[in-house]
């Protein structure tokens, strides 16, 4: 029996891409137009998802799903996050320009010193929580991606992240408190 395409496809087989891309294209362009709201939109998203489906081809398998109903899943999930972004995105209201020049200044003195206090206090966090933080707010990597990179499981990650959080939370209200009542 022959291999299947995307175990192909995670194996390196070029020409199993582009059979893949062939042989799905219409099932993945059916869930895309359903779900945006042009052409355009909808070509992109293709895009995204066969990028996805190569990405992801080692994790098929063939005993838990058929070919078909894997790439389904991941088409979804990829329509779904982009219907996400593209909701928050439509929720951000512009800002009021009236008056915004002069208090941005001391926006920005405001926020360096927070984040001073901010970079202060995450030195006291554990090795593990200061790496999680670190990947996920300077390089802006989601809680999977940096599971992957530190090989962590990713509840790990997500355990770090929050308590992380909520430990430098706690260090600035308390430092802040005690600054007051001094």
């Amino acid at each position: 029996m022959d291999q299947p395409l995307l175990q192909r496809i995670a194996s390196g087989d070029k020409a199993a891409v582009q059979q893949c891309i062939e042989r799905y294209t219409g099932l993945v362009w059916s869930l895309t137009r359903r779900m945006c709201l042009n052409t355009a939109d909808a070509e992109d998203a293709v895009q995204e998802i066969f990028v996805e489906i190569w990405r992801n081809a080692y994790r098929f398998d063939p005993s838990v799903a058929s070919e078909t109903t894997f790439i389904a899943m991941i088409a979804r999930r990829r329509l779904i996050d982009r219907k996400r972004r593209a909701s928050r995105q439509k929720d951000r209201a512009p800002l009021e320009e009236a008056g915004a020049a002069a208090p941005a200044q001391n926006l920005a003195s405001e926020l360096g010193e927070e984040a001073a206090a901010a970079a202060r206090v995450m030195q006291d966090l554990s090795a593990e929580q200061q790496r999680v933080l670190r990947l996920s707010l300077i390089q802006g990597l989601s809680h999977e991606k940096i599971a992957t990179a530190t090989g962590l499981p990713l509840g790990t990650v997500k355990t770090h992240a929050r308590r992380g959080l909520m430990r430098i939370r706690e260090l600035l209200t308390g430092k802040k408190m005690g600054e007051v009542q001094a």
